[in-house]
C-alpha cells in the first residue's frame, strides 16, 4: 500500500476535535462560544480597569494586564478555529496553518508562564524586601522582564516548529485533538521521533521548569518571611496578597505538567484533551474572576471603569 507524505505545504490535516459524535457538535459550540466570550470580556475589562486607574499603575498590575492580554491571544489562536470546526463537516487545517497555530500557541502560553514567574518575583520583593520595592521593581526592570519573557518564548516556539517541520507524516493525517499541539502531531509522524521527543522534552523542561522553579523558590522565601511575622493578622494579610496568584499557578502548571512532561508512549487522547481544555480555555476564563473577586484594588478599578462608561 502506498504511503502518502503529508509534510508538504499543500497537504491538510483533519482536527478530530473534542468529540466525533455529530449530536455533540452544536452543544459543544454553544458552551465554548460562551466561554470564549467570557474570556474576551473578562480579560478585556481587567486590562481597561488597570489602564484607566492610576492607582493600579504598579508592577503587580502591569504584569496582570499583560497576563490578561496573553490569555486573550493564546485562546484566540485556538478557540475560533475549534468553533469553526464544530460547525463544519471537513474540520481540516493546512500543514502551514497547523505549524503557525502551533508556533503562536506555544509562544503565548510560554509567555504566560514567564509572566506568572515575574508576578511571583514581584510578591517576593513586596513581602521580603518592601523598603527597596520601588527600586528593585522599577518600571524599566518590569519592562525588561516582559520583553525577556516574550523573546525567550518566541525563540523556543520557533525552534520547536522548525523541528516539527522536518518530520514526515504518512498514511493517517487525522490529529486526535482540537488544535495542532506537539504530542498529537508527533504521534502521526512516520519519521523516527525519538530524537525529536528528546529535544522537545529538554526544551520544554528548560522553558516551563525554569519559571516554575522561580515561582517555587519565591514562595518558599515568602513562607519563611511570613512565618516570622508575630501577629496572625499580619501573616494573613501577607498571604492574602498571594492567594489569587497561587490559585492561577496551580491551575496552569498542574495541567501543563500533566500534558507535556510524559513520554509519547503514555499519551492519552481523552485525558490530554481534558487537561488541555483546563489550561487553554478554562484557566484564561477564570483568571479575571480569581484576580478580582477578593481584590479590593481591582474591584475599585472595575467600579471606576463602570462609572466612566456610564458617564
Amino acid at each position: 500500500m502506498e504511503m502518502k507524505n503529508y509534510s508538504s505545504s499543500t497537504a491538510d490535516f483533519i482536527l478530530l476535535g473534542l468529540s466525533s459524535n455529530p449530536q455533540m457538535q452544536k452543544p459543544l459550540f454553544a458552551v465554548f462560544f460562551v466561554m470564549y466570550l467570557i474570556t474576551l470580556v473578562g480579560n478585556g475589562l481587567i486590562i481597561l480597569a488597570i489602564h484607566s486607574d492610576s492607582r493600579l499603575h504598579t508592577p503587580m498590575y502591569f504584569f496582570l494586564s499583560n497576563l490578561s492580554f496573553m490569555d486573550i491571544c493564546f485562546t484566540t489562536v485556538i478557540v475560533p478555529k475549534m468553533l469553526l470546526n464544530l460547525l463544519s463537516e471537513t474540520k481540516s487545517i493546512s500543514y502551514v496553518c497547523c505549524l503557525v497555530q502551533m508556533y503562536f500557541f506555544m509562544a503565548f502560553a510560554n509567555t504566560d508562564s514567564y509572566l506568572l514567574a515575574s508576578m511571583a518575583i514581584d510578591r517576593l520583593v513586596a513581602i521580603c524586601n518592601p523598603f527597596h520595592y520601588d527600586v528593585v521593581m522599577s518600571p524599566r526592570r518590569c519592562l525588561l522582564l516582559l520583553l525577556g519573557s516574550c523573546t525567550i518564548s518566541h525563540l523556543h516556539s520557533l525552534l520547536r516548529v522548525l523541528l516539527m517541520s522536518r518530520l514526515s507524516f504518512c498514511a493517517s493525517h487525522i490529529i486526535k485533538h482540537f488544535f495542532c499541539d506537539t504530542q498529537p502531531v508527533l504521534k502521526l509522524s512516520c519519521s523516527d521521533t525519538s530524537s525529536s521527543q528528546m529535544v522537545v522534552m529538554t526544551k520544554t523542561l528548560a522553558v516551563i521548569a525554569t519559571p516554575f522553579l522561580c515561582i517555587l523558590f519565591s514562595y518558599l522565601r515568602i513562607i519563611v518571611t511570613v512565618l516570622k511575622i508575630p501577629s496572625v493578622a499580619g501573616k494573613w494579610k501577607a498571604f492574602s496578597t498571594c492567594g489569587s496568584h497561587l490559585t492561577v499557578v496551580v491551575f496552569f502548571y498542574g495541567s501543563v505538567i500533566y500534558v507535556y512532561f510524559r513520554p509519547l508512549s503514555m499519551y492519552s487522547v481523552v485525558k490530554d484533551r481534558v487537561a488541555t481544555v483546563m489550561y487553554t480555555i478554562v484557566t484564561p476564563m477564570l483568571n479575571p474572576f480569581i484576580y478580582s473577586l477578593r481584590n479590593k484594588d481591582m474591584k475599585r478599578g472595575l467600579r471606576k471603569l463602570r462609572d466612566k462608561i456610564h458617564s
